[in-house]
């Protein structure tokens, strides 16, 4: 497989998480700690998907096993802060967000700051002056895609079946 089919495979996967996560959260049935129970079941899906798994591949290629510093410091900071987010994303969700808005604004906004990023890591070779306006209408798309998403995304359609108590309350009341 080529590395289009591998991004491919991470958008639908990352694209996803977050309703799967929201899913997880909210079936935890603890308002209080769901999200906490939820981003330890994370976790332990990180150590079997990114420990054993990787481990496994290692041992059956008999790879040697010298891993240099830089290599292994990068590696862990960018654990740290896929992590960081995971939970960020958890506690967005805990604080009313809905699974569709925050990962819009995730999505949308993350190609950004990678971008961002990478050119403050590693400078384009003729220079900033270099960069094509293309660049730049693209971060500014990115972005107001991430919005448009997030204000005009459809509404979830309304739950049917027993009336809530407000809505028989106030018919009790004009009966009365």
């Amino acid at each position: 497989m080529n590395w289009l089919t591998f991004a491919l495979m991470t958008v639908v996967s990352w694209g996803l998480y977050g309703i799967f996560l929201h899913n997880g959260q909210t079936a935890m049935a603890d308002k209080s700690n769901g999200l906490y129970k939820a981003f330890l079941f994370v976790g332990l899906a990180y150590f079997l998907t990114a420990v054993l798994a990787p481990l496994g591949m290692l041992m059956t290629r008999k790879a040697n096993w010298s891993m240099p510093a830089a290599g292994m410091g990068w590696s862990l900071v960018a654990g740290i802060v896929g992590a960081i987010g995971a939970f960020c994303v958890l506690l967005a969700f805990a604080n009313g967000g809905k699974p569709g808005t925050v990962m819009a604004i995730v999505f949308g906004g993350a190609p950004v700051v990678n971008a961002v990023v990478a050119l403050i890591l590693h400078p384009p070779e003729g220079g900033w002056g270099s960069i094509k306006p293309q660049f730049y209408l693209g971060i500014v798309m990115a972005a107001v895609g991430g919005c448009l998403v997030t204000f005009y995304k459809p509404a979830p359609p309304k739950p049917t079946g027993a009336p809530s108590v407000q809505a028989s309350s106030a018919s009790n009341q004009k009966a009365n």
